[in-house]
């Protein structure tokens, strides 16, 4: 299949965006996919600590741009699940230090980059490239996005967020990306339920763009964020199950919705129970 480029982004920041592209990026590659996770929020890199692999750095995409490096020396492998990459950021550049012109060839040399199976040795291509971009409507959202064609959007279901998102998707779509899909992150189905969170259907309402996945609130977001080790490699809880899910209808599959009204309402540790014991993963 042709390389897919994805952009993940959002039109306020802290609202999960980089969590989302180091879970569904991980959740790819367990379900034998090719996948590159390429942080273009230049200035703020987030991604590689998130992915756990902050201490194997050393090059950045903007050496690539310049000609300071080879794309295979900036990229880093993780060890912990074969086909699974990672292209970080500068950390000590601006935004502008990469335009429209130079993010575009970026993401022609990862779609031509060659890939190796480290079982059979056999070449292949990316099968996604992700690109986690800036939040917000500035010039570096523009220039990490402009190489994508399709997009994801996250927002949280509190109004400003979903404003900003709205704000977003109305740039994404002059941009011409689509589809354009939407991650609805850290639901509390309690508080849907008691009118003082935003509930699917409003959210939906607004924004008018397809569903792709609903990410509960979830502790083990935070524990995973701080170990540097995406849920969505080995954790069983209800936020990495929301993440496999999305990997899953990314490569086409038709998975529904988790029922989070039951797990609101059951209880956390029996409703757990009941999602693995009834939903096993590939």
């Amino acid at each position: 299949m042709a390389t897919r480029v994805i952009v993940i982004t959002s039109g306020k920041g802290g609202v999960g965006k980089t969590t989302s592209t180091a879970n569904i990026a991980a959740a790819l590659a367990k379900f034998g996919k090719k996948v590159v996770a390429v942080d273009a929020d230049v200035g703020l890199r987030n991604l590689d600590v998130i992915m756990g692999l902050e201490n194997r750095v050393v090059y950045n995409f903007i050496d690539v741009i310049e000609n300071t490096a080879r794309l295979e020396a900036a990229l880093v492998r993780d060890k912990r699940v074969p086909g699974l990459y990672l292209l970080p950021a500068a950390q000590t550049r601006t935004k502008d230090a990469v335009n429209q012109e130079q993010m575009i060839d970026l993401c022609e040399q990862l779609k031509n980059f060659e890939v190796q199976d480290e079982t059979t040795g056999a070449i292949s291509h990316f099968d996604f490239i992700l690109l986690d971009c800036p939040a917000g409507i500035e010039g570096g959202f523009k220039n990490a996005a402009v190489g994508a064609d399709e997009a994801l959007v996250v927002t949280t279901p509190e109004i400003p967020a979903v404003r900003d998102a709205d704000r977003i998707i109305g740039m994404l779509e002059s941009m011409g990306k689509s589809p354009i899909r939407l991650i609805i992150n850290r639901l509390r189905p309690n508080m849907v339920n008691d009118g003082d969170m935003l509930a699917k259907e409003d959210i939906l309402d607004v924004l008018a763009i397809k569903l792709i996945g609903i990410v509960p609130e979830d502790e083990t977001v935070i524990k995973s964020t701080n170990n540097g080790e995406p849920m969505t490699l080995n954790v069983e809880s209800p936020a990495a199950q929301a993440y496999l899910n999305i990997a899953d209808r990314l490569i086409g599959n038709d998975v529904p919705l988790m029922d989070l009204q039951a797990y609101a309402s059951r209880g956390f540790m029996q409703w757990l129970r009941n999602l693995f014991k009834g939903n096993k993963r590939r």
